[in-house]
């Protein structure tokens, strides 16, 4: 008869903690995707906002529609001006003016020793991740790697190409395959043979997922499986 009440115990604090540990699933991803977002906004707020004149500010306008004691918040302004810029920027970019003055003042960074191999680095990074260009991964891949007989998750990234293509040792086909190491804060670049790698239905930002939860987090197969 004792241990009726300690097995019931025992139950219900199982039950609890399967609640708890379930709420946790669906509370911390929204939670920290919102702290995110909002620490970014601010972020974005005070790098922007101080470079607006003083009488343009965001809370000068507002006193001076509404009245000077009108208050209410006004975070995201920053990020507004950032995504209009950078829209214009981009627009303006795409014409044949806006061309001819990249070039000219790539051009004038590329004389400068230190800080034209930041710009080209991070110029390159940026075009690689926003660029709609082949240069962004769009297949995934299983190579044999780190040796034969054990198979890694890679993203393709393109054919061989240039001088790498002409003095690889192979007369086949040859593809760049990065290869991400978990909790993808690394990876290594390695060009294998096309016909052996196992190509996969699976999008790079699934693989990407499956990498940095180290295996926890499989993506959805396509057969509903």
């Amino acid at each position: 008869m004792t241990d009726q009440p300690i097995k019931t115990r025992r139950t219900l604090l199982g039950a609890l903690r399967g609640s708890f540990l379930t709420g946790l699933v669906v509370v911390l991803p929204v939670g920290l995707t919102l702290w995110l977002t909002w620490s970014a906004i601010g972020w974005l707020d005070a790098w922007i906002l101080p470079l607006i004149p003083a009488a343009y500010q965001p809370e000068e306008l507002v006193h001076r529609l509404f009245g000077p004691d009108t208050t209410f918040p006004l975070r995201g302004v920053g990020v507004a001006v950032f995504l209009v810029f950078t829209t214009l920027v981009g627009w303006l970019a795409r014409g044949l003016i806006g061309r001819s003055l990249m070039r000219q003042a790539e051009l004038l960074v590329d004389r400068v020793p230190v800080v034209r191999s930041v710009y080209g680095g991070l110029k390159q990074i940026t075009e690689t991740v926003f660029g709609q260009k082949e240069r962004s991964f769009d297949r995934t891949c299983l190579v044999e790697f780190p040796r034969a007989g054990t198979w890694a998750v890679g993203l393709v990234a393109s054919k061989a190409k240039g001088e790498i293509a002409t003095k690889l040792p192979h007369p086949e086909e040859m593809i760049a395959v990065f290869v991400g190491l978990t909790p993808l804060t690394s990876g290594m670049l390695i060009y294998v043979p096309a016909k052996d790698v196992i190509f996969l239905e699976m999008r790079p930002d699934e693989a990407a997922k499956l990498i940095v939860s180290g295996g926890l987090v499989y993506p959805q197969s396509r057969d509903g499986d």
